[in-house]
C-alpha cells in the first residue's frame, strides 16, 4: 500500500490532528522518536494505532510527517 499523500490532503490532516487527539503533532513525533526502532512505514503506523488508538488516517500522516522531518535533517 503507498503512502503518499498530496501536499494539500497531508497538511489538512495534520491541522485536524490536534483537535482529534488532544496531542499537538510535536508531541506525537516525539513519541514516534521515542518509539520502538521499526523500519518500515506501514509497521510505524500499526504500532502508533494499536498503541495509542489512533485512526489509521492519523497515524500515517503523523509517520509520513515524521519521515519528511527526519529525511530533512539528514538534508542539514
Amino acid at each position: 500500500m503507498s503512502h503518499v499523500l498530496s501536499e494539500e490532503t497531508h497538511r489538512n490532516m495534520l491541522a485536524r490532528i490536534p483537535h482529534c487527539t488532544g496531542r499537538e503533532i510535536s508531541d506525537w513525533l516525539r513519541t514516534v522518536d521515542e518509539g520502538p526502532a521499526l523500519f518500515r512505514f506501514e509497521e510505524k503506523v500499526s504500532w502508533l494505532r494499536a498503541e495509542h488508538n489512533l485512526a489509521y488516517g492519523h497515524a500515517k500522516a503523523i509517520i509520513h510527517e515524521y519521515d519528511l522531518r527526519r529525511a530533512a535533517r539528514k538534508l542539514l
